[in-house]
């Protein structure tokens, strides 16, 4: 038989988590305090225990740490009406099984519960606690949607192995502050995180940027140059947009992740260093290989694991907390912490897709703060451009005129921090492909582009 052990200072929610959980082969004990949880789990060894978060007198990750301290297989899940960013990553780091929303439980509860035991039977977990405080990412991270929930959880997974690290998601969602927080959490966090964009430096220069160079390896180096992969010997290296990274720079790397060894550009010494790569894209890097574009053996390589970020519009539960964190963080750079949106302003910011994700939705509010009249931002004040952006205008129900229409988007792309004609077309062509309901060949021909021209201005993941 079977034990759960379940903490938690809710009466109702015990006795509903027992009724719910306790069978013929599973046995609940429950306790409504850390203290009692402690004590009853050195009596009754548990395989399974489901911890609130808030508790008192310490909080659920000190009890994790203690049970696993004890006992370092037992499975933990903790659980609480809103998980902190920070405490979710953290729990995920000391080895707990899983982090749950409360409004959630009456669905995932028992089949967690039923993985969780079932994991306890067939395999040990043999990993130490870690003794390290929790980090305080909440200037770092925000989201409460599912979708974040579970990067949070992968994040903290990830961070305790120097695995290779693949994110994906399209511009602007946050892919290096993903790959900063897996840093921060990780056993290397003391040591240097050097972030490379792949497609901001020229093909010619990059293996440099890189590798290093020595004096006289080509015109203009005057000089030894040391690479980022000394530099950051003993740290992580971000490579971001590594699809745009060109085939004898992909040969260097994959010789890097394989020896550990690489030379500088027109050096024959062999150097070492010990590097771990997080490598982010959003592109279709599955389809770059089939297509000769990138290296197949250097992808799996950096494909060990993959952390998949949802764009923004798919996570409209994290807009309002996202919009108060950035303009709380405006106005303390401001020196004005009376800044705030009115409620209008929010159930705009909600109502908007954010075709260039949490990058647009900041440089919105920053573009906001900078013409406001007031300390508080209505809607008015906010630039967004198109859609329900236009509803601050007088009459909502008047044609537009093209000049401020022209304008509006212009200012959208601004804010979206993208080049604007990029920004344009993509958000052209999503829109054509709306109003002939996805049918991606008459949204071509609507725009007079020939379908290739017209794939290539979607998402990776859409085709003709």
């Amino acid at each position: 038989m079977q034990h759960v052990l379940i903490i938690d200072p809710e009466t109702d929610f015990l006795e509903w988590a027992q009724r719910h959980l306790a069978t013929d082969r599973v046995g609940v004990a429950t306790a409504a305090n850390a203290d009692d949880g402690l004590k009853v789990f050195s009596s009754l060894k548990p395989d399974l225990v489901i911890s609130e978060f808030h508790l008192k007198p310490v909080n659920g990750i000190e009890v994790l740490k203690r049970l696993r301290q004890q006992d370092p297989q037992v499975m933990v899940v903790l659980a609480t009406a809103f998980p902190p960013t920070n405490a979710v990553i953290e729990a995920m780091k000391l080895g707990a099984f899983d982090f749950l929303r409360k409004e959630a439980l009456p669905y995932d509860l028992r089949p967690v519960v039923e993985s969780a035991l079932k994991t306890r039977e067939t395999a040990r977990i043999e990993e130490k606690p870690s003794s390290d405080a929790p980090v305080d990412l909440g200037d770092v991270m925000i989201g409460q949607s599912p979708a974040m929930q579970a990067v949070f959880k992968m994040i903290g997974r990830v961070s305790r192995s120097d695995a290779a690290v693949m994110i994906t998601g399209e511009s602007g969602c946050g892919k290096e502050v993903v790959a900063r927080a897996i840093q921060r959490f990780s056993p290397r966090s003391s040591r240097a995180f050097v972030a490379i964009n792949c497609a901001a430096i020229p093909e010619s220069l990059l293996e440099s940027e890189l590798f290093g160079h020595e004096k006289g390896a080509f015109t203009g180096a005057t000089a030894q140059r040391v690479g980022r992969f000394e530099q950051c010997d003993g740290g992580t290296l971000f490579l971001d947009e590594i699809g745009e990274m060109p085939m004898h720079v992909q040969t260097k790397i994959l010789r890097v992740l394989q020896e550990g060894e690489f030379s500088r550009v027109g050096g024959n010494e062999t150097l070492r260093s010990d590097v771990r790569i997080i490598a982010a894209t959003n592109r279709n890097l599955e389809k770059e290989v089939d297509e000769g574009k990138f290296r197949e053996d250097l992808f799996y390589r950096l494909n060990v694991v993959r952390i998949h970020l949802p764009p923004l519009r798919e996570r409209p539960d994290d807009i309002r907390p996202l919009t108060q964190f950035f303009i709380q963080r405006i106005g303390k750079k401001k020196h004005n912490p009376r800044l705030r949106l009115s409620e209008e302003a929010l159930d705009l910011m909600e109502s908007y897709n954010w075709p260039g994700n949490v990058r647009e939705l900041e440089n919105t509010l920053q573009r906001a703060s900078v013409l406001a009249s007031t300390d508080v931002l209505t809607a008015r004040d906010i630039p967004l451009g198109i859609g329900k952006a236009t509803a601050s205008t007088d009459s909502p129900d008047e044609p537009i005129a093209p000049e401020a229409a022209a304008r509006a988007l212009l200012d959208a792309a601004i804010a979206s921090g993208e080049p604007a004609w990029a920004f344009l077309e993509r958000l052209l062509a999503r829109e054509a492909l709306a109003l002939h309901s996805d049918n991606a060949p008459a949204a071509a021909r609507a725009l007079g582009l020939k379908p290739a021209q017209f794939l290539k201005l979607l998402p990776a993941q859409a085709s003709i």
